[in-house]
């Protein structure tokens, strides 16, 4: 990535590791993807079960890969006949691997959900959850998170899992009640009661949707 843009996201994610700090979270910088892999498989102990929502990040950064040996438990729900039964798995899981929709430069979390397991195991569940986040997701403030996550994020995924919704047709939210809809839960994380549960690898690249 470009020296220029690079130094503003290590500036950029000073203020945001503060914030989440501020929110009983830790945060990390890597400078590069291979290094936000590095500190993953650092915090996640081999023999741990680990659970996943959707998670593009996570996947471009190699950690997918990683987590599928004998060396993890990994609770992989598209090999599962029982999706149910994945979902239900990861909530007692060692760790949680999400993304974020958007965060704040303050570390506030936006994430916009359908089926719901992924909000409600950031939520509660999982002992330890573990976000993989592009610098590209950063924003100034709640509103304009909130605008990206269901402006930019939700109907890029709605075109990706071909659903008819109306944004997956404009590009943009229409705040719809859509059968198909993917803005079914919006989980604003403002803190964490669990000191360090939550952890947060801010990566200087642009990441997921």
């Amino acid at each position: 990535m470009n020296e220029i843009i690079s130094k503003r996201n290590r500036l950029l994610a000073e203020k945001v590791i503060h914030g989440l700090e501020s929110r009983n979270m830790e945060g990390f910088y890597a400078e590069s993807k291979e290094e936000a892999l590095k500190k993953a498989l650092e915090l996640i102990p081999e023999g741990s079960s680990i659970g996943m929502g959707g998670c593009m990040s996570a996947m471009e950064i190699g950690l997918v890969d990683a987590l599928k040996t004998d060396k993890y438990k990994f609770i992989d729900r598209d090999r599962m006949e029982d999706k149910r039964k994945a979902m239900m798995d990861s909530y007692d899981a060692d760790f949680f691997i999400s993304s974020a929709n958007a965060m704040t430069e303050d570390g506030i979390l936006i994430n916009v959900d359908g089926n719901s397991n992924r909000v409600s195991a950031i939520c509660q569940g999982p002992r330890q959850v573990i976000f993989i986040i592009g610098m590209n997701k950063i924003c100034s403030d709640v509103d304009s998170a909130m605008k990206r996550a269901r402006n930019v994020a939700a109907p890029i995924n709605a075109q990706r899992f071909g659903l008819a919704t109306p944004c997956s047709k404009t590009g943009s939210c229409m705040d719809c009640k859509s059968p198909d809809t993917i803005c079914c839960q919006i989980l604003i994380t403002r803190f964490s009661r669990h000191k360090g549960r939550i952890k947060v690898i801010l990566v200087n690249d642009s990441l997921g949707f």
